[in-house]
């Protein structure tokens, strides 16, 4: 629900009955994926900061850990697993092209 009485509330996506409740949802919900999507990358700066060498930030067996783990997390949910694949192979590469950049930033 929105503290502000100018936002609509946010219903679940079982309660909404009209489109402009639908996007109210979904406009929320991208909102908190970026916030989330910053705390990520905050965590690639700990990275960058923490490992030793650049030869560290690409980890194959890591990479394909963290992407398993969400399509079985999305099997679990019940929603489409490809997608999530998909989503995460982007997610994790993107962000080992952004960890290698702050990696060089602190050291070259």
């Amino acid at each position: 629900m929105s503290d502000n009485p100018a936002t609509p509330p946010v219903k679940s996506p079982d309660e909404c009955q009209t489109m402009a409740e639908v996007r109210v949802g979904v406009d929320t919900t991208d909102r908190e994926l970026v916030a989330l999507l910053d705390r990520r990358f905050g965590y690639m700066r700990a990275a960058a900061r923490i490992k030793p060498n650049r030869e560290a930030v690409r980890d194959e067996d890591r990479k394909a850990s963290v992407i398993a783990a969400a399509v079985l997390e999305a099997e679990a949910r019940g929603i489409p697993a490809d997608v999530v694949g998909d989503i995460w192979e982007r997610l994790v590469e993107g962000s080992i092209a952004y960890e290698l950049g702050e990696w060089d930033k602190t050291r070259i």
